[in-house]
């Protein structure tokens, strides 16, 4: 986990989200956000992009643990319940689909009560090189 965390610690913008990889193994990530006055939006509940760069990060965490370096190529994101400030979001990613050169990855957004937050799929396109 070591060297994908080092590998993601250069998504700048990830962390200043205050986005935070817990747990990476093979076909799975867990990242985490505390939702704070700065990820609101007008209408006092956590913006939508917010919740989505959290989910990208969990994507990216097992997209890229397969040493391929892999960009997404479609993302789509349900959003279900509101989150709150304060509360703390878990992003839970699975490969679904653990294609050579195109993966597919589930991510489930929830909060600490572990009720569903968002559902964030994606796919990729991992390089050669």
């Amino acid at each position: 986990m070591k060297e994908i965390k080092d590998f993601l610690k250069n998504d700048r913008f990830a962390a200043n989200a205050g986005v935070e990889l817990i747990e990476v193994h093979e076909k799975y990530a867990k990242a985490q956000m505390r939702v704070t006055a700065e990820h609101l939006n007008a209408g006092g509940v956590c913006q939508g992009g917010a919740l989505f760069t959290l989910a990208d990060l969990a994507y990216a965490a097992v997209a890229n643990n397969e040493k391929a370096l892999t960009f997404s190529i479609t993302a789509n994101i349900t959003f279900v319940h509101a989150a709150k400030e304060g509360e703390i979001i878990y992003a839970e990613a699975e490969e679904i689909v653990n294609h050579p050169r195109i993966p597919f990855i589930e991510v489930r957004l929830t909060n600490g009560q572990g009720e569903l937050l968002a559902i964030f799929t994606s796919s990729g396109y991992r390089k050669k090189s």
